[in-house]
């Protein structure tokens, strides 16, 4: 006997973990309402607006008479079965929703997702435009509700209209309904509202240059239902919406593997402005988009230090320099540049050791040592830069 209680027990427990995890009766925002119809007349209730997420919804009606009352409400009904397709599966589930007592009074009753088609049933009985219809004279009724009808293609609205079916007596109709929320669909993401995000994703600057856009845009789409309700991410102020994005991209190409092309647009803004003349905006922009956001490669060292170097900060350029060194030392590049520091700041004999030293090398780009550093001078009298002692340099290399 205890085997079996525990069995039961463990099937039950297990059960009601599986249901959880896609979805709860949502009983905070149930609906139970009552109101008396007057023979022959006809009334609207409109529901407790359904929560996002709701893919299903179970309604009851009981006609009672006036001296009765209902002897257990939906919700508890609903404790006994953990998902909706505990009510699906037959008659059984049905009855188990239906109240225990009704009257002998009846009605008809439809449904509507609009309220001119509500009103227009309370005007005139029209219920052609309703999205159920219940046409038989019934004194009580329950019944599921599921996503392939129309009735949940306008959330959160819903009215119920209910024409009396007493030629004299008043009657008493009480209705409740409890939406099932599914834990996925309530956070508001559904074909429209991803076709935003993805149609957000298809202007952002980077996409021009990916590969793989489909991958990028599924892993966009994803990242941003992860991180945030439909809901959040629509209410973020502008800023806050922008620096999503941002993290959001980022995170999405990494994913795609694809995040140099997202890098390769920050350097590009900043070599713009530093073609320009404008150092400090360059700086800035490497500053803070890659170097304050941990973003910055051994590349990002060379660049920001050339900046420095044409700025004429000396100890900055250097320093930068000597830590793209230690992060790729195969980088012959550094070197070169650490000489030119040199040269600025007076230690000939340092910058005459490097060249010495790497003379007949080629650099990554292709050129060669000689060439490189000869293409290096030549722009450094075009922006000034204190050359008094490049004939020292050129001396040892030719």
């Amino acid at each position: 006997m205890n085997k079996i209680v525990y069995f039961v027990s463990a099937v039950l427990f297990s059960s009601s973990i599986f249901a959880q995890k896609d979805g709860f009766w949502d009983k905070e925002r149930a609906t139970t309402k009552e109101i008396t119809l007057s023979a022959g007349k006809r009334a609207l209730i409109k529901t407790e607006d359904l929560p996002v997420g709701t893919t299903e919804f179970v309604y009851r009606i009981t006609i009672l008479d006036e001296s009765q009352k209902l002897t257990s409400s939906l919700v508890s009904v609903l404790k006994a079965i953990p998902d909706p397709t505990g009510i699906s599966q037959g008659t059984a589930g049905a009855i188990h929703l239906t109240s225990a007592i009704s009257g002998d009074d009846k009605c008809t009753f439809a449904l509507f997702q609009e309220a001119n088609a509500a009103n227009l049933f309370l005007k005139e009985g029209k219920t052609d435009r309703a999205c159920w219809e219940q046409k038989e004279k019934v004194n009580k009724d329950a019944k599921l509700i599921s996503s392939s009808s129309l009735c949940l293609t306008n959330l959160p609205n819903l009215w119920f209209g209910f024409e009396s079916q007493n030629w004299v007596m008043n009657q008493k109709i009480v209705l409740e309904v409890v939406p099932w929320v599914d834990y996925k669909a309530s956070r508001g993401w559904d074909k429209t509202t991803k076709n935003e995000i993805l149609n957000l994703a298809k202007k952002l600057p980077v996409v021009s240059k990916l590969t793989k856009k489909e991958a990028f845009y599924a892993a966009f789409i994803e990242n941003s239902s992860k991180k945030y309700t439909y809901r959040e991410f629509s209410q973020l102020l502008a800023i806050e919406k922008n620096n999503a994005i941002e993290k959001l991209t980022e995170e999405s190409l990494k994913e795609t593997g694809e995040v140099k092309a997202y890098y390769d647009i920050i350097r590009e803004k900043s070599n713009v402005a530093f073609q320009k003349g404008n150092y400090e905006e360059a700086i800035s922009i490497l500053s803070t988009e890659m170097f304050a956001k941990n973003r910055a490669t051994y590349i990002d060292y060379r660049l920001l230090g050339d900046y420095y170097l044409y700025s004429r900060q000396f100890t900055k350029a250097e320093e930068m320099y000597t830590k793209g060194i230690k992060l790729n030392p195969s980088e012959i590049h550094f070197q070169l540049n650490l000489a030119h520091v040199y040269l600025f700041t007076d230690r000939i004999s340092e910058a005459k050791d490097i060249h010495k030293k790497y003379a007949h090398e080629s650099l990554s780009n292709g050129k060669t040592w000689i060439a490189q550093t000869k293409s290096d001078l030549k722009e450094f009298e075009k922006h000034r830069l204190p050359n008094d002692n490049f004939k020292k340099i050129l001396r040892i290399l030719e």
